[in-house]
C-alpha cells in the first residue's frame, strides 16, 4: 500500500519499502493521534492526563512510543479511549479521511480510497449491507424515527400558522402544509412498524420508543405483515 501524505509517514516512492499491513494500520493510527494532538496544542502528557480522566490510563511514555513507532501493539480499547480524548470518532483514527488519500483495507488487497474503506468498516457500503439484515433494519428504524419526528414538528408548525393566519389564503396554505406533514408522519409510522416487526421476527428486541410513539407504532394486538421484504 502506498500512503500519499508525508504527515502520516509515507511517500509516493515508498512502495519498495512498504510496511506490513498490520504495521501500516498501527502507523496510520499513531500518526493521526500525533496530528490531532498537535492540532489541539497538547503535549503527550496532556493526552495521557485526558485518557486518565476518561478512566483508561495510557501513560505518556506509551503514547510517545506509539507515535514514534517503538510500540509494537495497539489494543482496540486504546484506540477508543484516544479517540474520545482527542474528541474525534475512533474510525477517523483508523481511516483519516482527507489526511490520507488511500489505504489497504486488508492484506493482499489493492489500495482503495480512505472514504471507501471507512464506509466498508462501518457497514455503510451497500454491498456489505445486503449481508447484514439486522444492521439495515436498525438503520432503517433510525431513519424512519427521524422522519416521523421531523414530520410531527412540521405538522405542529403548520397547525400553529393555520391558527394564527392573518387571512383565509394564509390559513388555507398552512392547512395544506399541515395535511402534507400528517401524511408523511403516517407513512413514517407505517414504515417504522414494519421495520420493528422484521426485527422481532429474528428474535431481537427493537430500539426503545417513547410511550406515546410506541402506542401508535406498536398498538396492542397488532401483527404487521412481514411476509415481504421491505424497501430500506
Amino acid at each position: 500500500m502506498t500512503q500519499h501524505r508525508s504527515d502520516h509517514g509515507y511517500e509516493k516512492d515508498d512502495e519498495d519499502d512498504v510496511l506490513e499491513w498490520a504495521d501500516q494500520v498501527m502507523a496510520t493510527v499513531a500518526a493521526e493521534v500525533r496530528r490531532r494532538r498537535k492540532e489541539l496544542g497538547w503535549s503527550a502528557q496532556d493526552l495521557a492526563d485526558k485518557c486518565e480522566e476518561i478512566g483508561h490510563p495510557i501513560p505518556r511514555n506509551v503514547i510517545a512510543n506509539m507515535e514514534s513507532g517503538r510500540r509494537s501493539t495497539l489494543p482496540l480499547v486504546d484506540v477508543m479511549v484516544l479517540a474520545e480524548a482527542l474528541n474525534t470518532p475512533p474510525i477517523c483514527l483508523i481511516y483519516p479521511v482527507g489526511y490520507i488519500d488511500d489505504v489497504q483495507r486488508l492484506p493482499l488487497q489493492h489500495s482503495t480510497s480512505t472514504l471507501d474503506a471507512l464506509s466498508w468498516f462501518t457497514g455503510e457500503n451497500v454491498k456489505l449491507g445486503a449481508d447484514n439484515d439486522m444492521l439495515r433494519y436498525f438503520r432503517a428504524h433510525q431513519a424512519a424515527e427521524e422522519q416521523l419526528r421531523n414530520a410531527r414538528r412540521d405538522e405542529d408548525y403548520a397547525r400553529y400558522h393555520a391558527e394564527t393566519a392573518p387571512n383565509t389564503d394564509r390559513k388555507a396554505e398552512a392547512l395544506r402544509a399541515q395535511a402534507s406533514a400528517a401524511e408523511v408522519a403516517e407513512a413514517a409510522m407505517r414504515h417504522l412498524s414494519r421495520v420493528r416487526a422484521f426485527i422481532r421476527k429474528d428474535g431481537v428486541t427493537p430500539p426503545f420508543l417513547w410511550p406515546d410513539v410506541a402506542a401508535e407504532v406498536d398498538p396492542a394486538g397488532t401483527d404487521p405483515n412481514t411476509t415481504k421484504e421491505i424497501d430500506l
